[in-house]
């Protein structure tokens, strides 16, 4: 079981379109973990946006460092979420090419990092919708209880 994905350059931009009030608009996308977490390369090195966290970091200065941590059975779990990601493979739940992992549930709303909340989502979908939630609740105190939120579609 390969532990990326890749997308095509429009799918990225459609993808990505919900997180640039992250910073994501000057770095390239590379590939992304089965969960449909992207991985950038840029001019000072290799970035990471982790969607459950909605998080932009550069954990890797060069091809060599990102390899090496992707290399490990700790980079993978960390990074790629490889154990989950078995275990839904195990479970029969296999992202067709266009799609990645997701959760029925967000974990930004509550929902549960486990396999009972696993099912596979167009990346492009999955990741626009992700933004847009992670953006809407970013300035809420912790503990706020959500009861409604808003998602842009192109009409």
């Amino acid at each position: 079981m390969g532990l990326t994905k890749s997308f095509s350059p429009d799918q990225f931009h459609r993808a990505l379109e919900s997180w640039q009030w992250l910073g994501v608009e000057d770095k390239s996308p590379i590939f992304t973990s089965l969960f449909g977490d992207v991985f950038f390369q840029s001019r000072d090195g290799f970035w990471l946006l982790d969607t459950l966290e909605a998080t932009l970091t550069r954990p890797w200065a060069s091809t060599g460092e990102l390899r090496a941590t992707l290399g490990t059975t700790d980079g993978q779990d960390r990074f790629l979420l490889a154990g989950l990601a078995a275990s839904a493979e195990r479970q029969g739940i296999i992202p067709t090419a266009a799609q990645v992992y997701g959760f029925k549930i967000a974990p930004v709303l509550g929902g549960k990092i486990g396999i009972g909340n696993v099912e596979a989502i167009d990346f492009v979908v999955s990741l626009n919708i992700l933004g847009q939630l992670h953006e809407q609740v970013r300035n809420l105190p912790p503990g706020t209880r959500i009861s409604e939120f808003t998602i842009q579609t192109d009409s």
